[in-house]
């Protein structure tokens, strides 16, 4: 069974930086896809980003491209989101998840199996 654990979240003005780690404990098996998805107060939880981890296909939300940025290292099991330019409607927690065996499209929320408990995102105005 995989275990997945986050870190890197914090606390940061409006256009600054962060990069959000997680790592997988067990095996991660080609098919798998992982992702990133956050949840805000008060709101459901939002698909960020994704990465197979077969071919490395990134997917991202509307809202995040061209600022976020997902990358996977199979050496270490791990997979990383470097956030850019952050916005106060960035604030959430963040979790990342594994699809273990992904037939749906990478935004469809119920299809993730796996959680790690999260990480928290706050960015001030």
């Amino acid at each position: 069974q995989v275990q997945l654990v986050e870190s890197g979240g914090g606390l940061v003005q409006s256009g600054g930086s962060l990069r959000l780690s997680c790592a997988a404990t067990g095996t991660i098996y080609s098919n798998y896809r992982m992702a990133w998805i956050r949840q805000a107060p008060g709101k459901e939880r939002e698909f960020v980003a994704s990465v197979s981890w077969r071919n490395n296909k990134k997917d991202y939300t509307d809202s995040v491209k061209g600022r976020f940025t997902i990358s996977r290292d199979a050496a270490t099991n791990t997979v990383d989101l470097q956030m850019n330019n952050l916005k106060p409607e960035d604030t959430a927690i963040y979790y990342c998840a594994v699809d273990v065996s992904p037939d749906s499209s990478p935004g469809t929320i119920g299809a993730y199996d796996l959680w790690g408990p999260g990480t928290q995102v706050t960015v001030s105005s």
